[in-house]
């Protein structure tokens, strides 16, 4: 049987982080030399800074794809200084058949819009059965409640949990 996910493969930083490097070494270059000076000691250390930053773009951006994929998802693991891509498709659609298909509605072209906010109350011990949900598969609470929520409205069975990895970021950064 065939994984449910696949690497999609490793986001190199380096070749970022050191091109940032430059191009802020490049405008010390106008102050003169004792600021060219300043900057070359100041680059080195933002190497960390430049990473983390990245990688909380990327989660963002990959949970909002993981919202307009759901049940599918997109997640990023870091892989030592640099995160590793997993794509978790969609489960194939099968072709339905017998009365009950051809009885179907069909689907409604909601948009596929920007991204929506919704409040949700759940009772405080159901919040808790999300939250320990959403760790088991390590998921974000957010990419959870989408991929169930997804799963349920177009009545399939929720997908199982995602990947597993050493280190990975999801969920929203704030």
């Amino acid at each position: 049987m065939a994984p449910r996910w696949r690497h999609a493969g490793r986001v190199e930083l380096s070749q970022y982080v050191a091109r940032l490097q430059h191009e802020l070494l490049a405008v010390a270059e106008a102050g003169g030399g004792e600021v060219r000076a300043v900057a070359e000691r100041l680059v080195a250390p933002l190497d960390s800074a430049v990473r983390l930053v990245i990688i909380e773009v990327l989660t963002e951006a990959f949970d909002t794809i993981t919202t307009e994929i759901a049940p599918g998802s997109v997640h990023l693991r870091l892989r030592g200084r640099d995160p590793d891509v997993v794509v978790t498709p969609p489960p194939a659609e099968r072709p339905a058949s017998g009365p009950a298909a051809q009885q179907a509605a069909p689907a409604v072209d909601d948009g596929d819009g920007p991204v929506a906010r919704i409040n949700f109350r759940p009772p405080e011990s159901l919040k808790v059965r999300i939250e320990e949900a959403a760790a088991r598969e390590r998921l974000s609470v957010n990419a959870w409640l989408v991929r169930a929520t997804s799963a349920a409205v177009d009545g399939r069975a929720a997908a199982g949990p995602a990947p597993t990895g050493r280190h990975r970021f999801s969920g929203w950064v704030g």
